[in-house]
């Protein structure tokens, strides 16, 4: 029998980035998304659910998502289901979640804005410049003086040899 496990989320955080490291040094990076559906009951009522997931991310992957994501930041991601088990306090816990291949960054940067929730450091934009006028179009060539056939190059095919005719 086959199967396929994929996942594709689109979301926002719901809090900062946690990074902690393996002991052999390997990212581990895990993030909680909110993701929301929109719609209306057959009494025309509009109505919004919220899905919060866990999110696990490896590698230098994490790393990133911790260093340009925030609360709030818009992320899609793309991993698999994983199914997790334990016991605790006598009591058998479940609990789904998605491990991350792929987290792509969606929205503005934020990479400028410190962690303590400070004011980002203002960029100066350069200054603008006006338009450079249009160069004056190059004279025609001369035509060259014509030589006897012993001392002329054999004639090439026209599409091969002209760079100037080329259509980019």
């Amino acid at each position: 029998m086959a199967s396929f496990n994929r996942v594709i989320l689109m979301g926002n955080l719901t809090k900062d980035p946690e990074v902690r490291y393996t002991p052999s040094g390997t990212a581990v990076g895990d993030l909680r998304v909110a993701s929301s559906r929109r719609y209306r009951t057959a009494d025309g009522e509009n109505r919004e659910e919220t899905c919060f997931v866990g999110v696990t991310v490896w590698g230098r992957q994490a790393e990133t998502c911790a260093e340009y994501l925030r609360k709030g930041s818009p992320l899609l991601l793309e991993g698999r289901l994983k199914y997790d088990e334990w016991e605790k306090d006598g009591q058998k816990i479940s609990r789904i979640s998605v491990v991350a291949e792929r987290v792509q960054f969606l929205g503005a940067p934020r990479s400028s804005e410190p962690r303590d929730g400070g004011a980002p450091p203002r960029r100066e934009q350069p200054p603008m410049r006006a338009p450079a006028a249009p160069s004056p179009e190059p004279a025609a060539p001369s035509p060259a003086p014509e030589s006897s056939p012993a001392s002329q190059p054999p004639a090439q095919d026209e599409s091969f040899g002209d760079d100037d005719n080329l259509p980019f």
